[in-house]
């Protein structure tokens, strides 16, 4: 979770003031340690304080000299690359908030403009303005134009893609539906030849059976006669005179 903005402003309580400094100033040699620690860099902090005569060093007085013996070493570009004191700060911010002053004055001035211009398609009278009201009022409009004109040509392009898109439709040349054939009951070659070919077995059989054995009164058995002359007549005469 991110920490409240702080508002950058003298504190006029003296109490409080020292408490706030007190605070401060261990939270920054916290971070100090954590940055050499963390990052394995060389560091050091030397804080000056109204409440005491000694500043206060971090790690150490040596360990102190020995960075800045280090830091005067460097050229004088690498050394004021991102160097930043009291004066240097302070007009980073100005500079800051004079580019969002000028940020929030353009916004304040569309938006009164806005308003005059409604006023106006409403007929109230604008002369009251002067040329720079004029100026910026005129901007505005041609600004408001510019939208207008941009939504019409997304309108326009749009219709021309939806009637191209029903003409097409309309021209399409829609295939007849495809009959479906019945379904088969019958069956197929192998099917029919394979029927055809249990029928015939069965029909031989069963005329070898009735060549061989015919059946009488109750569960009499009568062979038949192959030596009767009248071949045709497999029956005996007892059923069929």
């Amino acid at each position: 979770m991110t920490r409240k903005k702080v508002k950058l402003a003298f504190i006029t309580n003296d109490s409080a003031r020292k408490a706030t400094f007190k605070k401060r100033k261990k939270g920054l040699m916290k971070k100090v340690s954590e940055l050499s620690t963390l990052c394995g860099i060389d560091a050091c902090a030397i804080i000056y304080s109204p409440y005491d005569n000694s500043p206060e060093v971090w790690p150490n007085t040596m360990g102190a000299q020995r960075v800045l013996a280090e830091f005067k070493r460097m050229p004088e570009m690498e050394q004021s690359k991102k160097m930043m004191n009291q004066e240097s700060f302070l007009r980073q911010r100005i500079a800051k908030a004079n580019e969002q002053l000028k940020k929030q004055s353009k916004e304040n001035r569309e938006k009164e403009m806005t308003e005059i211009m409604y006023q106006g398609l409403t007929g109230k009278g604008l002369q009251h303005l002067n040329l720079g009201d004029l100026n910026d009022l005129g901007w505005v409009i041609d600004q408001n134009l510019k939208e207008i004109y941009k939504r019409i040509e997304a309108v326009k392009k749009g219709a021309s893609t939806s009637s191209s898109a029903a003409a097409a439709k309309s021209h399409a040349v829609v295939a007849p539906p495809v009959e479906q054939e019945p379904a088969e009951v019958e069956l197929g070659l192998d099917g029919m030849q394979r029927t055809q070919a249990e029928w015939f077995t069965d029909w031989m059989n069963s005329n070898t059976s009735d060549q061989q054995i015919g059946f009488g009164h109750g569960d009499e058995m009568i062979l038949p006669n192959h030596n009767d002359n009248h071949s045709a007549n497999m029956w005996p005469n007892d059923f069929y005179p």
